[in-house]
């Protein structure tokens, strides 16, 4: 095992590359899909390093409940610097674990209070409210309805053919439930912060998703460009970072440029020989070696654990 257990801790670094090509070169659909499996990955592998890192480091503590084997010579010569990084290893698994069921509970809390405040509202999948404020959001039902929350303020500064591209939009949100994916990058950056830039690209590719699904709804590209920068100017976006809106954070000016050229071709996997292709499969095969050292170390962990229990 030796020191590729510290692999997957390090390999993130990989996706700041990747996660600016794949935003700008890939089709947001794919982009999406691609960097929030990559993120998955990378931090689960990450934690599980953590984890064995946490178990060989403190088995010789004293007072600690695991087996005495566990902390024999044999033990510990598998983990470079075990005792050091053993120890470290222990508050960052819990700032991990807090940090992860912050941003869980947070996403179900904000959920909760949107579906409260929309209790006695007519039961249609659009609701309107009696709002100045502007604001646009995707709510994902769980076991209620999905509903597309806007305000009247919002409303007023829009025309007609850029409503229609707003209700498109949120529905798009929430027909590619876009929430799990914020969701599952928020986490992602909360186990191992490299992962972060994978975060930020994928609320871009998310609202780029939903950009151009937007506009082969209303078959107006630049009605849904005019929609953006408007609701950008005067909306304050979604109420937390795991929803998605209209006016959502981030560059903006790109989305409406994007939106001003020709729609992107979508391509299931692009070829390696062309820069995009050389960022999505660094992306892929950064995944796999970050899951292959995470198996090999776990594995040759249990064995080794395995042998030092005593029966």
């Amino acid at each position: 095992m030796g020191v590729f257990i510290f692999l997957p801790l390090v390999l993130p670094l990989t996706a700041w590359p990747v996660a600016r090509l794949a935003e700008q070169r890939l089709h947001p659909r794919l982009a999406t899909r691609l960097l929030t499996g990559v993120a998955v990955v990378m931090a689960t592998c990450s934690t599980v390093s953590l984890g064995l890192l946490m178990v060989v480091g403190t088995a010789q503590l004293p007072g600690n409940p695991l087996p005495d084997g566990w902390s024999d010579p044999e033990v510990r010569e598998a983990v470079p610097g075990e005792e050091v990084v053993g120890k470290v290893a222990i508050p960052v698994l819990l700032m991990v674990a807090a940090g992860c069921g912050r941003t869980v509970w947070r996403h179900h809390r904000v959920r909760r209070r949107a579906h409260r405040a929309l209790v006695g509202t007519p039961g249609t999948t659009v609701v309107v409210l009696n709002d100045r404020v502007p604001y646009a959001y995707a709510l994902p039902g769980g076991r209620a309805r999905d509903r597309i929350v806007v305000s009247e303020g919002l409303l007023s500064c829009l025309q007609a053919p850029q409503r229609r591209a707003l209700f498109a939009h949120e529905r798009a949100h929430l027909a590619a439930r876009h929430h799990r994916h914020l969701l599952a990058v928020q986490l992602a950056a909360r186990a191992n912060p490299f992962l972060r830039p994978l975060r930020t690209a994928v609320s871009y590719t998310t609202e780029r998703w939903a950009d151009e699904e937007a506009a082969q709804a209303v078959g107006d590209r630049r009605a849904v460009a005019l929609a953006i920068g408007k609701a950008a100017l005067v909306s304050k976006g979604a109420p937390a970072p795991t929803l998605a809106g209209l006016a959502a954070p981030g560059p903006v000016p790109r989305r409406v440029a994007a939106l001003l050229r020709p729609a992107p071709a979508a391509r299931s996997w692009p070829s390696v020989f062309t820069s995009v292709g050389l960022a999505a499969w660094t992306a892929a095969v950064g995944t796999v070696a970050s899951a292959m050292s995470s198996a090999n170390s776990t594995v040759t962990m249990v064995l080794i654990l395995h042998a030092a229990t005593p029966l």
